[in-house]
């Protein structure tokens, strides 16, 4: 099936989309390490299970640093409302630690925010357990730079619109996307097309007669995740 990624497609996707659920809401804008771990923790659970670890571990360590040089059970107890927390606890220590080891001061507002979009998506893509997905979330999220986040709705609903090839892994979704949507439409286009895949377009019964992009999408009706 021939791809139609055209920014004018892409604008009245957005349009459509901002029209469904309204404008969506500010970014965070959390100081860059903090959204790293936020993210961090956010993998595979709900948002409110994500906000309740975080929370706990703010409340369990003072500092970033503290977090970087606890033990792994430690963290581990204090992130366990997040779920995964065995598999996530080492991953963020790991993570930390190695922005350590470059010379970042972990605890310092700032930190990461002075380096050049390049620069800083290869350092993050560069810590252990941290893909592109969670890049773009600290780029975007934290920085209002214009790096776009696919996660599963979002690959979902770009698979199913023909925005991105079918077989299309997630990274190369976001790759694809990443080239194909202008930069001033990023992150109402990644809020968006998520609002979407939660609300309409979800993985086994879409809910194609209530979907604003019904005459855009050329996989109306179909059943399954993809």
């Amino acid at each position: 099936m021939p791809r139609t990624t055209g920014a004018r497609r892409l604008r009245a996707i957005t349009r459509r989309l901002d029209a469904a659920y309204g404008e969506p809401p500010a970014a965070r804008r959390l100081p860059p390490i903090d959204e790293l771990v936020l993210t961090i923790l956010s993998q595979n659970t709900s948002d409110v299970n994500r906000d309740r670890a975080y929370a706990d571990l703010r409340r369990a360590f003072p500092t970033w640093t503290a977090v970087a040089r606890a033990p792994a059970r430690g963290i581990a107890r204090a992130i366990r409302r997040g779920g995964l927390s065995a598999t996530k606890a080492p991953r963020l220590r790991a993570a930390l630690r190695t922005l350590e080891a470059r010379g970042m001061e972990l605890d310092a507002p700032r930190a990461l925010a002075e380096l050049p979009d390049a620069e800083l998506w290869e350092v993050l893509v560069g810590l252990p357990g941290v893909g592109p997905k969670t890049a773009a979330c600290v780029l975007l999220f934290s920085l209002d730079r214009p790096y776009l986040p696919v996660d599963t709705h979002v690959h979902r609903a770009a698979i199913r619109l023909g925005l991105v090839d079918e077989r299309s892994s997630a990274v190369r979704a976001q790759e694809e996307l990443q080239a194909a949507v202008p930069p001033d439409l990023v992150y109402a286009f990644h809020m968006g097309l998520i609002r979407h895949g939660r609300a309409v377009c979800v993985a086994r019964r879409p809910l194609c007669s209530e979907c604003v992009l019904a005459d855009l999408c050329p996989r109306v009706g179909v059943t399954t995740s993809r």
